[in-house]
């Protein structure tokens, strides 16, 4: 499985839209930002179903990205509407999208409606999913990726900017020496681009508290690029008063007009860096693109972009904000002119002293030194073991030399003046060049000895004896060649014995602080060898002496050759010698014994590094003066002091007191040099300490200010918590007795409901008295009636016995009793027509308005989530079904009443017997008659219900209602 790249986009696809009204004129923009930056789609037609398909994208890493999901940071889609003609954008609304819901897996795409829409009475929506890509691919291109081919030129157009590329590139034309800009047929002018950096104040504001002033040795210097190419200023020490001279860098640009200020107004800033090493202290921004709109006529003129511009810090370091007056400023100028115009430039009140531009192409940059000192070139042959007290090294010139480069001017002017006088000190008995490279100790060095003693060697571990020889090197003394014991001493297991020719003794000259750190830092390595006779050496061990522990020991005064005084360390110690594969494993243990004496200061004087005095002992000096000549005859018996000897003698040791009165003199001189470049040094560093200390004050008080602000803020704030406690008591009490009065009023309501109540009771009780009274009276009035009834009917029966008698009369009253009960039935199947159409209409209209309710449910539905939408559904579905139920139940009473009438009519006929013919098609007529419009009123209701568009075929009441008008048509086939 392949790791997650760090490099993500965010891609956000916006396909489709629905539900907006459709307009000719306006145009449809949807604009999405995400973490301050903002992308836009292009804008489509505004229609009800616009078109989109667009990608929007942003680049982050992962940890940005869970920093965002952590801050909840939304995704916000903006809708406008575009004016095609005044090109006003309205908003139609917006969505916020939810980053912590997308994911590396590609989801379907949703439909999100748009809040606050203009557009009330539709509910447009847009179709939109988000995915998580990897950017590993970002840089590569891909094959099949569609890349549009360049728009031809528009018909007609004569502007030189309309046949230009949309991106304009300066090209090198190294043979020529100039940039070109724009196609070569259009370019004909030579132009010279110039940027000055004249003068910088108040850089001192830049320099973190952290940083060490100490260690600006490389100089710092202003950076910036110019159409590709690097330019770097002289580097400058002094960030007081800068004292750098102005410097201009210009290029020539081959184009026209037009063209070099359309690409001028496409450039980036000029951002220009104060440097020191590899390290930018601060930066500013100088527009190119207000170059180009400068309003000069470039062919007399020159085009100017000046001032003094503010140098901001880094971002990854927070200074505090300083007032106006102590920011630090840059002063640069930019020109723009024809080559035949002669440049004009002034900045702030410095003026330019700078050559006029060169013709060469682009700005060359000048190469920086690291160091500004050269080291003297290295001699690798080894000095001897031992060197003479008096003598030097190269190894003590390069350790003394890193004192010397911060002196680098002074040093270079005391070498210089130091050699015609070692020349005429030297004579021409030197063996040494003047020229040899030379070292100046300062007086401050002291001349140390450092003797080491390696005493035994024992406490074999090994099981073999071993031929031990035991080496070491510490170039710190002056030596970079190995100290070896020798001969070879043969060593055994549980045995202990003495080194030979083991003891050593360096003298050198160091500064104290420079010895004390090398021996804190760096230890001596003393390796134990075998040497085989047979075989080739091995390397068995390494034993570690830490010189820190000499500088803790007992010091001891003595009194040198010379009578002077000094003094003396030593430390004796065994310290094991460890494996070199393992380095846990003691393989011996090694006895030593270390010295060292401080023998005071040295005379400062140059020390000439010569591979001829490396290995040679300096010859003798010569005396100025020519010795006499020798008597011809052997020498006489007289005076000692008359001797051709003693003259000698005294006239070498005259000249030597000479030599060293001039030395003397000549180190004062030194001396007093070095004593005026230091307290120039201290000067300097002074005033920078004392900037530092004006930079720590504004400081101090920009945050004693703050402080102060926080003080007050924080006084208002008790005060604000104060006035809020007192508050929510107040408002604690006001609450408390609020409460209590609506207990009161609760218990007075609670005694008042049951007062009522119980008097309701006592009216009820009387009412189901006085009910039973009623009800008994009204017994008894059914009993009377019921016993009236009885008589009535023996009166009735006799009447119809007596009627009996009469047939045709009997048949008339028949007649018109069937007559009566026909106009009844009539009436009521009128009212129940009548009842039913009205049922019909309430029933459709409120279809219609369930219709209505529905598609509006449906609609809100689609936001919400798919439990509620199945709840309401089958609330819809409930509610159809019970009217449903309740149609199809009265529909089926209606039926039953119909069918019984009719089988009550038919049974009345049965009843009768056979009668007349002229009354018989009477009432098959109207049977016929009710059972037509009962069908007829089944089909106008199916259709009806159908016409709704809410019922299909497939619903039960459809289905009923189709069975019913087969059995209505089944029962009219019988008839």
């Amino acid at each position: 499985m392949a790791a997650k790249t760090d490099q993500l986009l965010i891609v956000l696809s916006i396909l489709e839209g629905r539900n907006f009204p459709k307009s000719s004129r306006l145009s449809l923009v949807v604009q999405a930002s995400f973490d301050g930056e903002q992308l836009a789609t292009d804008p489509v037609e505004h229609r009800e179903q616009p078109l989109f398909s667009t990608e929007l994208a942003w680049e982050l890493d992962r940890r940005t990205l869970h920093q965002h999901r952590l801050q909840r940071t939304p995704i916000k889609l903006q809708c406008f509407a575009v004016d095609s003609v005044s090109k006003k954008k309205e908003a139609v609304g917006y969505i916020i999208l939810d980053l912590r819901s997308v994911q590396e897996v590609k989801q379907e795409p949703r439909w999100h409606p748009l809040l606050s829409s203009k557009y009330t009475k539709q509910r447009p929506a847009l179709l939109l999913s988000m995915v998580l890509e990897s950017d590993s691919k970002a840089s590569e291109p891909s094959p099949d990726r569609f890349k549009a081919k360049k728009a031809p030129p528009r018909q007609g157009s004569s502007s030189v900017t309309d046949l230009l590329p949309e991106k304009l590139e300066a090209e090198l034309i190294p043979d020529q020496g100039y940039h070109q800009v724009g196609p070569a047929d259009l370019c004909t002018d030579m132009f010279v681009l110039s940027v000055t950096v004249a003068f910088a104040t108040k850089l001192e504001q830049l320099i973190p508290s952290t940083m060490k002033l100490s260690a600006e040795d490389s100089g710092f210097f202003f950076y910036y690029s110019l159409l590709g190419n690097d330019i770097t200023s002289e580097p400058f020490h002094n960030l007081l008063s800068p004292d750098f001279e102005p410097e201009r860098a210009s290029v020539r640009i081959r184009s026209s007009k037009q063209i070099l200020q359309a690409f001028l107004s496409q450039q980036p800033s000029l951002e220009i860096h104060l440097c020191y090493g590899n390290h930018s202290l601060g930066s500013t921004n100088v527009s190119l693109s207000a170059l180009a709109a400068v309003p000069v006529d470039l062919d007399n003129k020159v085009a100017t972009v000046e001032g003094a511009f503010v140098l901001r810090p880094p971002k990854r370091v927070q200074l505090p904000a300083l007032p106006a007056d102590l920011q630090s400023t840059l002063g640069v100028a930019v020109t723009l002119r024809k080559e035949d115009v002669a440049p004009q430039l002034s900045v702030g009140n410095k003026k330019s002293t700078g050559a006029p531009p060169p013709a060469a192409p682009p700005p060359e940059l000048r190469p920086r030194s690291s160091s500004p000192v050269q080291k003297p070139p290295r001699h690798s042959p080894p000095p001897p073991p031992l060197p003479p007290p008096s003598s030097h090294t190269e190894s003590e010139a390069e350790s003394l030399l890193e004192e010397l480069q911060r002196h680098k001017e002074l040093a270079a002017a005391d070498v210089e003046a130091a050699a015609p006088s070692e020349a005429a000190a030297g004579g021409g008995a030197s063996s040494v060049s003047v020229s040899a490279p030379k070292v100046s100790i300062p007086s401050s060095a002291h001349h140390y000895c450092f003797s080491l003693d390696l005493c035994s060697l024992g406490k074999l571990s090994l099981p073999h004896p071993i031929a031990a020889t035991l080496r070491y090197s510490y170039p710190f003394f002056g030596s970079a060649a190995p100290i070896m014991t020798n001969p070879p001493v043969e060593l055994q297991r549980n045995t202990e014995v003495s080194l030979p020719q083991s003891y050593c003794a360096f003298d050198f000259a160091a500064l104290p602080h420079q010895l004390q750190d090398t021996f804190l830092r760096v230890p001596l390595l003393v390796e134990v060898w075998h040497r085989g006779s047979s075989s080739r050496d091995q390397l068995i061990g390494r034993a570690s002496v830490q010189l820190s522990h000499l500088l803790s020991s007992e010091r001891t005064r003595f009194t040198g050759a010379t009578g002077e005084p000094g003094w003396r360390q030593t430390h004796r110690d065994r310290v094991p010698v460890l494996q070199t594969q393992s380095p846990t494993e003691k393989v011996a243990e090694l006895s030593y014994v270390a010295t060292l004496e401080d023998l005071g200061f040295i005379r400062a004087k140059d020390v000439i590094v010569s591979d001829s005095s490396q290995n040679e002992a300096p010859a003798p000096t010569q005396p100025p003066s020519h010795p006499p000549t020798a008597p011809q005859g052997p020498p006489g018996p007289g005076a000692p002091r008359e001797t051709l000897e003693y003259r000698t003698a005294l006239e070498l040791e005259l000249w030597k007191e000479e030599q060293e009165d001039l030395f003397d003199d000549q180190l004062r001189r030194k001396e007093l040099r070095h004593m005026q470049a230091l307290a120039e040094e201290w000067r300097k560093r002074d005033g920078e300490r004392e900037a530092l200390v004006k930079k720590k004050e504004v400081e101090y008080n920009l945050l004693e200010e703050q402080l102060q602000r926080t003080l007050s803020d924080l006084e208002k704030r008790e005060k604000q918590l104060a006035e809020a406690e007192l508050q929510t008591q107040r408002l604690q009490r006001e609450l408390r007795a609020e409460h209590e009065l609506t207990q009161r009023e609760l218990q007075e309501s609670s005694r008042r409901l049951q007062r009522e109540c119980d008097h309701r009771v006592a009216l009820e009780r009387d009412k189901v008295r006085l009910m039973e009274e009623e009800r008994g009276r009204l017994l008894q009035q059914i009993a009377d009636g019921e016993s009236r009834y009885k008589q009535l009917e023996k009166e009735f029966q006799l009447y119809r016995e007596q009627q009996n008698v009469r047939p045709e009369f009997r048949l008339q009253s028949e007649i018109n009793l069937l007559t009566l009960e026909k106009v009844e039935l009539e009436r009521k199947l009128e009212s129940t027509t009548k009842s039913k159409l009205h049922y019909k209409q309430q029933w459709g209209r409120a279809l219609k308005e369930l219709a209505r309710i529905k598609q509006r449910e449906q609609e809100n539905a689609m936001t919400r989530l798919k439990k509620q939408q199945a709840e309401l559904e089958s609330m819809r579905l409930r509610y159809l079904a019970s009217e449903e139920k309740e149609a199809v139940r009265q529909d089926r009473q209606e039926l039953d009443s119909i069918r019984n009438e009719l089988n009550r009519l038919k049974k009345q006929e049965e009843r009768l017997g056979p009668a007349p013919s002229e009354p018989d098609p009477a009432p098959s007529l109207t049977l016929n008659e009710s059972s037509e419009e009962h069908l007829s009123r089944l089909l106008e209701e199916r259709d009806t219900l159908l016409r709704t568009g809410v019922y299909t075929h497939e619903d039960r009441i459809i289905a009923e209602l189709n069975r019913q008008i087969q059995d209505a048509m089944r029962d009219r086939g019988t008839l």
